[in-house]
């Protein structure tokens, strides 16, 4: 879809219809106010009769015709909530909502009203509508049967009041699309069943973003990985016929020689749990269990292609965890890149594992700080449901740099505490580390395992997305499926320099 810019009066484009934005029990003004003048005070008694509060998210569709003289056809009125309760975030979800409901009748272009906000001038406003719009009309149809009928919402055009800020509202919301764009790439390759998304596979998903983008590629095949000595990596990865892959992209757009950040990726293509197998129920999400690594790929795309001035690493080892003659087995010990054993308790414990050796490989870049992310605890989704991803770590600036940058994305996280005591469960009886402790705690115990395999000294902070990364319902503008948790989140956090 097309985003537009432009300045004027919302009511006199040229467009299908006109999206107009409404407090919750507040009687309308501006635009809004003459089109109920216009209408005969139609807006007023829709608000006083209850069919039009102004809720969040809540529309209501007005056909003007020939009552507009040449403007949109349809007015929609959506509700940003109450003043008082008022967020960033509610501009995102009215402008999803007021995007899906246009598209569902068959609008083809609409105008969206861009004015400020307590805190938000019109050039942030612009950035949030185009956000809402383009992430809420995501839609992943791979698999179906082509509909020659199919609807499709063309164009929006934001419509400021003042000229003066069209030009950088324009900068604005190009960098929006770049960002929507890659979230939308990142979504593609979680919502994909497994068979189509192999470690291969997911390796020429990266190519492609390489091609397009320009960021370095280098992917690290079975017999490289041996040669490192990555153990625990290729533990997880022997039970499969698929190879594993382990790819890591780079992104220099700093200075030379400047240290980078980062980023590590869980992606298990495919978790049956292994030997530990998984019960039957739910078990076909268990494609989404690479989508810490779909979100690093997501993130080096638009990193690259939005030229941040950083040095950025993004490293993603791929692998399915399948049960076969060749799996490892409860009670194995493998010996991990840094040449630490690890007792295998629970081969479904395999996200840790392959993280151990992504984060001892991130050694030789020196990093500026590590960030990983991974679905990696059921005990997660226990603790914080789905509104909020575990953040872990061992250094206060990275942690609230996350912290800042969840709450600007409203992918917000949560600290959990990391006492050294979480470790004594995970210390082995037969090796120098076991992959499970138990139940109790079983979040921060598996981030006090990881921490094990970061390079001494180095900032280092653990995102769990176990609870975030897929959507069961559907929200305004996070549709039914694979959320791209951490896409955002972490291009927010990489921009602002922390």
């Amino acid at each position: 879809m097309e985003i537009k810019v432009t300045s004027g009066d919302i009511l006199s484009q040229k467009s299908d219809a006109a999206v107009l934005f409404s407090f919750e029990d507040e009687k309308p003004d501006g635009a809004a106010a003459r089109l109920d003048k216009t209408f005969g005070g139609i807006i007023a008694v829709a608000m006083k009769s209850g069919e039009f509060t102004g809720k969040l998210a809540e529309t209501f569709l007005l056909h003007a015709g020939p009552h507009m003289g040449g403007g949109p056809a349809k007015v929609m009125l959506v509700g940003l909530g109450k003043r008082e309760k008022f967020r960033p975030d509610n501009v995102r979800r009215a402008a999803g909502k007021a995007a899906t409901s246009l598209r569902s009748i068959g609008v083809k272009t609409a105008a969206f009203e861009v004015v400020e906000y307590e805190g938000l001038s019109a050039v942030d406003v612009s950035g949030l509508l185009a956000e809402g719009a383009l992430l809420g009309l995501y839609t992943y149809d791979e698999f179906r049967a082509k509909d020659p009928k199919k609807k499709e919402l063309g164009s929006i055009t934001l419509v400021l009041k003042d000229k003066a800020s069209e030009k950088l509202a324009r900068k604005v919301t190009e960098s929006v699309r770049i960002v929507a764009e890659s979230v939308s790439f990142a979504k593609d390759m979680i919502n994909a069943p497994s068979n189509e998304m192999t470690p291969a596979i997911m390796a020429e998903r990266a190519k492609r973003a390489a091609k397009e983008t320009g960021f370095k590629l280098t992917v690290l095949d079975t017999s490289d990985c041996r040669k490192l000595k990555m153990g625990a990596y290729l533990g997880v990865a022997q039970g499969s016929a698929q190879p594993p892959k382990f790819i890591v992209m780079e992104h220099n757009g700093g200075k030379k020689g400047a240290r980078p950040v980062v980023l590590v990726g869980k992606a298990i293509t495919f978790d049956t749990g292994g030997i530990s197998i998984k019960p039957v129920a739910g078990m076909e999400k268990m494609k989404y269990d690479m989508a810490g690594g779909a979100a690093v790929i997501g993130t080096l795309r638009a990193a690259a292609a939005l030229k941040l001035p950083v040095n950025v690493v993004g490293i993603v080892p791929a692998a399915e965890n399948m049960p076969s003659g060749s799996a490892c087995k409860p009670g194995d010990i493998v010996r991990a890149m840094n040449g630490k054993t690890v007792e295998i308790i629970s081969t479904d414990a395999e996200g840790r594992m392959v993280l151990a050796d992504a984060l001892c490989y991130s050694e030789r870049y020196k990093p500026k700080a590590i960030v990983d992310i991974a679905t990696l605890t059921g005990g997660c989704v226990v603790a914080l449901g789905e509104l909020a991803i575990g953040l872990m770590g061992n250094n206060e600036g990275v942690i609230n740099g996350l912290k800042g940058a969840g709450e600007a994305t409203f992918e917000r996280v949560w600290e959990l505490p990391m006492w050294d005591e979480y470790l004594d469960s995970m210390k082995g009886d037969v090796s120098d580390l076991k992959n499970a402790g138990g139940r109790d705690a079983q979040t921060v115990t598996a981030g006090k395992f990881i921490e094990e395999f970061v390079p001494k000294g180095t900032p280092w902070a653990h995102l769990d997305i176990a609870g975030t990364a897929w959507e069961e319902k559907g929200q305004p503008y996070i549709p039914k499926g694979a959320r791209g948790t951490g896409v955002r989140l972490l291009l927010h956090y990489l921009a602002a320099g922390e």
